[in-house]
């Protein structure tokens, strides 16, 4: 697929055909046992397949883990692959949730995996770490500004672990967290519209202090099963709201393996969304 506009302006304009709603693909050994599945390659295939084919043509965007396809070895990636090929020409966006960081040529393969148009796992948009230095990477930014495509960059997650890093200080005086939103900032502040350069915060972070307003998307994971509510929103991202992207996974795949129930847990989801972000 051809990406003929930035990631950022085909995520505002597909979120404003289908809703806000981003669906997590996390295949748990748990929800291959919930749905009657055995936990094998075979199994993660039926499971990704029946989220995509309910799915595909009524959420805006999808975040397949792809630590959950990777278990599973050559053939859990090509499900992967194959899911993330079906989806996008459904017309939905698809952010891999990678977390790949690091240095150099290293980071520049991981974007030509990743990022580049005709790369094998070419997705829309793919979760990376900046915690070797918001500098290192540059190589997927490239990648994507070639490719059209974005990146969502760790900045306030919701693990316990998380502040270690994220709230402590750097040599000006701002915090981790607060250099990673500048550095996006930085990188949208000539777009008219929604940048391509997102930030991924917690939907269950209760509140913070940093400067949300990045011109860019914020992908709120940690909606339903972990205890986010679209109520919640607004508080944790004040006047940046509109531009969240909530994601929620066991509260929708729960629902299966039934497409209806998948399809009905999807639409109540994404009502509730709507009405909070203001779509």
């Amino acid at each position: 697929m051809s990406n003929n506009k930035p990631f950022g302006a085909r995520l505002r304009a597909t979120m404003d055909a289908r809703g806000p709603l981003c669906v997590g693909i996390d295949p748990h050994q748990h929800l291959l046992d919930a749905w009657g599945l055995p936990d094998t390659a075979e199994g993660l295939a039926s499971f990704t397949y029946g989220v995509v084919d309910a799915l595909a043509d009524r959420v805006a965007i999808f975040k397949p883990q792809s630590a959950f396809f990777e278990r599973f070895g050559s053939a859990g990636v090509a499900v992967l692959e194959r899911a993330t090929i079906r989806l996008r020409d459904a017309g939905a966006l698809v952010i891999i949730d990678a977390k790949r960081g690091d240095i150099g040529t290293t980071m520049a393969g991981y974007a030509a995996a990743y990022l580049a148009e005709k790369g094998p796992l070419a997705c829309d948009a793919l979760t990376v770490s900046p915690y070797l230095g918001f500098g290192s990477l540059q190589p997927a930014i490239d990648e994507a500004r070639e490719s059209g495509a974005g990146l969502f960059v760790l900045a306030l997650t919701s693990n316990p672990e998380g502040p270690q890093f994220q709230t402590a200080r750097t040599a000006d005086g701002s915090t981790v967290a607060g250099a990673v939103l500048d550095g996006l900032r930085a990188l949208n502040a000539d777009v008219d519209g929604l940048g391509s350069f997102g930030a991924v915060v917690g939907a269950t972070i209760s509140s913070t202090d940093e400067n949300l307003d990045i011109n860019g998307p914020l992908l709120a994971p940690g909606l339903g099963a972990q205890g986010g509510t679209a109520e919640s929103l607004q508080q944790v991202f004040g006047t940046a709201v509109r531009n969240v992207v909530p994601s929620s996974s066991r509260e929708i795949l729960g629902a299966g393996p039934s497409p209806t129930g998948l399809q009905a847990a999807a639409d109540r989801a994404n009502d509730a969304y709507r009405t909070v972000l203001g779509y």
